[in-house]
């Protein structure tokens, strides 16, 4: 079930983070605050290390604020326990990680039909909708090779449709050309510039000016805490 389509998609209110290991308490994010509009691109930048991914894996429910809210499609994710947010991320986000996280025993095809199969979607609805991905993101010719078999931007556009399987609403998108080369980097841009043409919610944390001119909302992030660019 998808969550109800009021205009604030994301809001979060002086949200916080804070990783403690051993004697060690490393704040890494500081009363954070933002919103996210419906339909709107936004680019969350700053330096390695200053909580962007963090700020992603909060506002998908993967990890929770030590303090402060978060509310996504009206729901407060802080407060929910993990059946929730389990069902929550796979109706309602759509993951591109870093490190792509494609499972390595799988195939191409049956990575990305993955999120669908959770869902216990028809068969055939499946394998249509693996085909029509595949040919979005021009790898049909690829569907029956293995994760390591793949360049690492072949890998990315894999994440990419997995990542769309369940036509999420909100997209949340972490260093998406941070290991690619200058041209598959623009394959992926393009991705994400028709993603924004189609009026996806798109949260992309990333260094790349190219997408930082895509965005609707800049936010830097400097020293855990949350500042507009604009």
């Amino acid at each position: 079930m998808k969550m109800g389509k009021g205009k604030t998609v994301v809001s979060a209110a002086f949200l916080s983070k804070t990783y403690q290991t051993s004697d060690i308490k490393v704040e890494v994010l500081k009363d954070v605050n933002l919103k996210i509009e419906k339909g709107e691109f936004a680019v969350i930048c700053g330096a390695s290390g200053s909580g962007k991914t963090t700020l992603l894996n909060i506002i998908g429910g993967i990890d929770k604020p030590t303090r402060g809210e978060i509310i996504v499609f009206g729901e407060e994710l802080s407060l929910k326990d993990e059946d929730f947010l389990s069902d929550y991320r796979c109706n309602n986000i759509g993951f591109v990680f870093q490190a792509y996280n494609l499972v390595s025993t799988l195939t191409v095809a049956e990575n990305v039909a993955f999120p669908m199969e959770w869902t216990r979607k028809p068969a055939d609805n499946i394998r249509k909708r693996v085909e029509e991905l595949m040919e979005t993101v021009g790898l049909e010719h690829r569907a029956d090779h293995f994760p390591f078999q793949l360049s690492g931007g072949e890998q990315q556009r894999v994440a990419f449709a997995r990542a769309l399987a369940n036509d999420p609403p909100l997209l949340l998108v972490d260093e998406p050309t941070g290991n690619l080369d200058t041209k598959t980097s623009l394959k992926v841009i393009q991705m994400l510039q028709k993603l924004k043409h189609d009026g996806k919610t798109v949260i992309v944390a990333t260094h790349d000016e190219r997408i930082l001119a895509l965005a609707e909302q800049k936010l830097l992030l400097e020293d855990g805490r949350l500042v507009s660019l604009e």
